[in-house]
């Protein structure tokens, strides 16, 4: 047996300072994590960078109202534009087949985005001149105001689509996947008859996110595509005098109004209706778009502001312009049109600015709900609308509340590394080849299409 001084020297020097690893040390080993990744989150959301824009709302965390709540606070797109040069069709489907229609006549009415959107993606800083950097393409086409006045027919515009798209070697390559069109209308891509065919893979701006009436199938895909702002004239949305400015809602003459044509569609037919029983609440002109007695754009907005409440129901499709313009005349807008897609729904809580009522309920019940409604929360809701309104608005991508702001922010969300189609293969070193192993930079125009 070893005496108590040989196992004394037996045992490690440092042994008699070294503490015991108790459940009480683990205990606050534990608490001392937890307490070290609290506080460093709360700095982390005390001291985060400021992106917002200073008339930016503010409202609380749970809701999503504003600019300020994208996700991501810059934008690193890279978007070729084509030149109407060097793709042949182009200037047919930007200025008809006589070359007659110019972009200043396409800039008016519902189409007018189509312009508005090229001309600023050409002063766009995420622009690029060399398509083999750019993460997307952009198509140009004023198709739907070429339609409109008589530049194309639809069969000159189906064909001169497919002639343009097969000379496009990156849309070849990609299926069309980083390719973007916009078709402005209610009719969406339909103005494409063969879009089914050749650009369904393709990114779709369009104010239109549902089916229209005519058609049982629809253009719109909530993956791929992107829903955008109407073309509000400009006259509403410049810095400054407007055609028109806002009233007083004490001196507004009445509770709500419908100013529309009724197309012969059934919510349409059901306010007009509704406004002969109660004419002193609902106005319901019998609107004049054409001949002597045409409503001027000054008379519009001026019957648009003269009513708390601007219904909005649904037409030959489920959006309308109206939804848009009452933000300007600062009249709280209500939407009747049940299958409504709107834009930028990430990040714009749209039951906070807006009322959505359903259309197969139209009747006295519509207008009582309305009339208990108290003014102070009416200026509740415009006061909310006021901030979000330049969301609807055609400026630059590098303001920080724009309607191509959120354009792009959208695009960058939808961006994807990989692109390619059934149409496009790749060897062991990454080169892109076709069916024939022809590599990409050989491939010939205009190019085999589905």
């Amino acid at each position: 047996m070893w005496s108590t001084s040989n196992k004394s020297r037996a045992m490690p020097a440092h042994h008699h300072h070294q503490p015991l690893c108790t459940r009480t040390h683990q205990i606050g080993s534990l608490l001392l994590v937890a307490a070290t990744f609290f506080f460093t989150r709360l700095f982390d959301h005390s001291f985060a960078p400021c992106t917002l824009s200073t008339d930016a709302v503010h409202v609380s965390q749970s809701k999503l109202l504003g600019p300020h709540r994208w996700p991501e606070s810059q934008v690193f797109l890279k978007i070729y534009v084509y030149d109407p040069e060097e793709i042949n069709g182009l200037k047919e489907l930007m200025h008809g087949r006589d070359g007659k229609i110019t972009e200043q006549a396409c800039l008016k009415g519902q189409w007018g985005t189509q312009v508005k959107i090229h001309k600023l993606l050409l002063q766009s800083k995420l622009r690029t001149r060399r398509k083999e950097e750019a993460d997307l393409f952009f198509v140009p086409s004023y198709v739907k105001c070429v339609r409109m006045m008589g530049g194309l027919n639809d069969k000159e515009i189906n064909t001169t689509y497919v002639k343009v798209v097969s000379q496009m070697p990156y849309f070849r390559k990609s299926g069309g996947r980083n390719h973007i069109f916009v078709f402005p209308s209610g009719a969406g891509a339909h103005l494409f008859k063969s879009w089914a065919t050749y650009i369904n893979r393709s990114i779709i701006l369009t104010p239109e996110g549902d089916r229209t009436d005519k058609r049982d199938t629809s253009a719109f895909n909530t993956w791929k595509d992107i829903v955008i702002p109407g073309n509000i004239d400009d006259g509403m949305t410049k810095t400054g005098a407007t055609i028109v400015e806002p009233l007083p809602l004490s001196k507004r003459k009445f509770l709500a109004n419908y100013l529309g044509r009724a197309q012969g569609k059934a919510g349409r037919l059901k306010l007009i209706e509704l406004s002969k029983q109660f004419p002193e609440k609902l106005e319901c002109p019998d609107l004049k778009f054409s001949g002597p007695d045409k409503l001027g754009r000054k008379e519009y907005f001026e019957h648009l502001r003269n009513s708390k409440f601007c219904l909005a129901p649904r037409g030959e499709s489920s959006w309308t312009l109206r939804f848009y313009e009452s933000f300007f005349v600062e009249c709280v807008p209500v939407i009747l049109s049940d299958q409504i897609e709107l834009p930028f729904q990430n990040v714009i809580d749209y039951s906070q600015i807006s009322i959505k009522w359903p259309s197969s309920r139209v009747g006295p019940e519509l207008l009582q709900y309305l009339e208990s409604i108290p003014d102070e929360e009416i200026e509740q809701i415009i006061a909310r609308g006021r901030q979000v309104r330049c969301m609807w608005v055609y400026a630059s991508d590098a303001e920080p509340c724009s309607a191509m702001r959120g354009i792009m922010w959208e695009l960058q969300r939808k961006l994807r590394q990989f692109h390619h189609s059934v149409e496009t293969f790749w060897l062991h070193n990454g080169s892109i080849v076709n069916r024939n192993l022809v590599e990409f930079f050989k491939w010939e125009v205009p190019m085999p299409l589905p």
